[in-house]
């Protein structure tokens, strides 16, 4: 910053969770940037349906095994999007959005976030952070979109048991997927209801933001 003159600062973000990082590909460098790029996809034949799956922090683990379980147990192809920041990119959308209402005329242009989703695939947002945060993209996107995130007070557990609780976890996000699916009369309804029982996801529990 001071060597360049830059009026800019850089953060970093640490967690208490180590895991392996993907080896940052030269083509993706600027999508991390601008907030978010495509980590990778679960497809092949006997796709039912598509869903983009977005995560940032460490429950882009729990994003990337929903992936897989919507791929071999559902038949759901789905494209892993890594999330570096939700606010860099409602932040740039809202830019856009404000020159094209600005200049009618002119070109119409495409946000980064816009650009990613294309299509009218649903897309389910994981975080461990709360769900307003995600949320700040919704606007900017026409596709269906849905949210989880971790409301309620702070406790001590275990990851697993935390991430069970406040419904963030890789079974949860499936079922989430499941269910914008099926709104989109894509599945059937007794398909969702299949996972819940699967997965032994409790539905009369109280929601986490309430305990």
């Amino acid at each position: 910053m001071l060597e360049r003159r830059e009026d800019v600062f850089y953060y970093i973000t640490v967690t208490n969770e180590n895991y392996p990082q993907p080896t940052l590909n030269a083509s993706a460098r600027e999508h991390v940037i601008k907030g978010m790029y495509r980590l990778r996809e679960f497809a092949g034949g006997g796709i039912e349906a598509e869903v983009h799956l977005l995560g940032s922090g460490a429950i882009l683990r729990e994003v990337i095994e929903a992936g897989r379980l919507l791929r071999e147990e559902w038949q759901i192809g789905s494209y892993i999007w890594s999330v570096t920041s939700f606010s860099e990119l409602a932040r740039e959308a809202r830019e856009i959005e404000r020159f094209n209402r600005l200049h009618p005329t002119d070109s119409r242009r495409r946000s980064h976030l816009v650009a990613c989703l294309d299509g009218a695939a649903p897309v389910i947002a994981a975080t461990d952070y709360v769900c307003a945060y995600p949320h700040m993209i919704s606007p900017y996107i026409s596709n269906r979109f849905l949210a989880l995130g971790t409301d309620g007070f702070g406790r001590s557990d275990t990851r697993v048991q935390l991430r069970r609780f406040f419904e963030v976890d890789s079974r949860q996000i499936v079922a989430t997927a499941l269910y914008a699916l099926e709104l989109e009369g894509r599945v059937a309804t007794s398909t969702v209801a299949e996972a819940i029982g699967r997965y032994q996801i409790n539905p009369s529990a109280v929601p986490p933001w309430l305990c």
